[in-house]
């Protein structure tokens, strides 16, 4: 997943940490850390030493840090310089690679979405798409960083996936690495609809989704009527920039709020006066890999019933990371989840998603598909605190394409666009 960087929230959080303990009790844990980091030096000494091969202790420390940070949840992680350096080029809007957004899931690769503009998603790949094997080098428990490592390398060159896809027989996939820079925003008019799409939260999403508007507002000759804007496939970004994105589309109000474990670390983010739309209905397009950053844009403007959300629930990321550099960077960089997010209605999507107003399938689908996958699926994920429940909605009320409907035409994006007018319609009537 895409990192949200907020410096801030880490420092809150450790100072945080030792308010109305005794003076005691510090001591008592100090101790036992240390007594704990001794047994972890014993045992480091001892593979060191007697394992059956030579061993590399810089691999062993690392290994250990990642077990300790994946043992949290799915999204804390080391970051190796090399893995820091490249998080950073990827936040400023340049990819290098096949172009797939991956996580960690039931001991494999799991891909969350393919980045629109790149090799995987003109290969093909899809949302839930597993990696299998790599070259034909089966990859099933091998790791995060090892599968990742093998599909990177130079521009140009080839890399074969087995792809194992929800009802199909395992399939190969060759994908052409290539230098990519990643389009965080594509527009057009979609019929006679403003339509845009957004793929990712980088530095300049905000102002290349203002500029797109512009543009589409000069395309109409006036003030837009309405506007479809497609986060689908979208993995998330920086927080930022999904604040200032929705930001776009209110006046004023709470865009999304973030508690730490202490609760004087709760902060809120709102928007700013001055809706581009002005008032203009919005239908907002979601699915599975819809993740994070894109989730609180779709979970905001749902709340502040400023658009209707069009498809299928979203991943259910409900956690903030923090990214914390180790000696400047030197050393890489400390990835920690050190809040929860909530939507303007205090709702947590932890695990469930956001739920679409109006439930749409881009295929045929069966009651044995799996609707809810997602982040409640990740090994260690953060629960939702608002407790077990039952999925908010039946199978019956999804909308489905019919039986002899065109595989290449995008029934979403066609109902996008019926409620889209509707919407428009009933405001018009309103006016007059």
């Amino acid at each position: 997943m895409r990192l949200l960087i907020i410096a801030s929230a880490v420092l809150f959080g450790i100072g945080a940490a030792t308010l109305g303990m005794s003076a005691e009790r510090p001591d008592r844990d100090r101790a036992e850390t240390f007594r704990q980091l001794e047994l972890f030096g014993d045992v480091l000494s001892r593979v060191e030493s007697d394992y059956v091969v030579e061993t590399d202790k810089a691999m062993l420390i690392e290994a250990a840090i990642n077990g300790m940070l994946t043992s949290l949840d799915p999204h804390s992680r080391y970051l190796p310089p090399e893995a820091f350096q490249e998080m950073q080029t990827t936040t400023r809007g340049e990819y290098y690679g096949i172009g797939i957004e991956v996580t960690w899931r039931n001991d494999m690769v799991t891909i969350v979405s393919p980045i629109a503009g790149t090799p995987g998603e003109e290969a093909g790949l899809e949302a839930n798409d597993v990696i299998l094997a790599v070259d034909g080098d089966n990859m099933v428990g091998a790791g995060m960083d090892a599968v990742v490592e093998r599909i990177r390398g130079p521009a140009g060159e080839p890399v074969t996936l087995t792809i194992g896809r929800e009802g199909e027989d395992p399939f190969e996939v060759t994908v052409v690495r290539a230098a990519v820079e990643v389009r965080s925003v594509v527009y057009r008019m979609e019929e006679d609809l403003p339509y845009l799409r957004i793929t990712t939260f980088n530095e300049n999403t905000t102002e290349r989704v203002t500029a797109a508007l512009r543009d589409l507002v000069n395309a109409q000759g006036g003030p837009l009527p309405g506007l479809i804007l497609d986060v689908r496939s979208n993995p998330g970004g920086l927080l930022e920039q999904s604040v200032s994105v929705s930001s776009l589309f209110l006046d004023r109000g709470e865009v999304v709020s973030t508690r730490g474990r202490d609760p004087r670390d709760t902060r809120r983010y709102n928007a700013e006066a001055g809706d581009m739309l002005a008032g203009a209905p919005i239908v907002v397009l979601v699915n599975a890999g819809s993740a994070s950053a894109s989730e609180i844009v779709a979970g905001a403007l749902q709340d502040r019933e400023r658009a209707t959300v069009v498809g299928l629930p979203s991943f259910g990321k409900g956690s903030m990371q923090t990214v914390v550099p180790l000696r400047g960077g030197r050393d890489g960089a400390l990835r920690l989840t050190t809040a929860r997010y909530y939507t303007p209605a205090g709702r947590s999507i932890q695990g469930w998603g956001v739920i679409p107003d109006v439930l749409v399938a881009p295929r045929q689908i069966t009651p044995e598909t799996r609707i809810l996958s997602g982040e409640a699926d990740l090994r260690n994920a953060l629960s939702n605190e608002n407790g077990e429940r039952e999925p908010p909605f039946d199978f019956e009320d999804i909308r489905q394409p019919p039986e002899d409907w065109n595989t290449s035409d995008d029934f979403q994006l066609k109902a996008a666009r019926e409620e889209l007018r509707a919407r428009m319609a009933r405001r018009e009537a309103r006016l007059q």
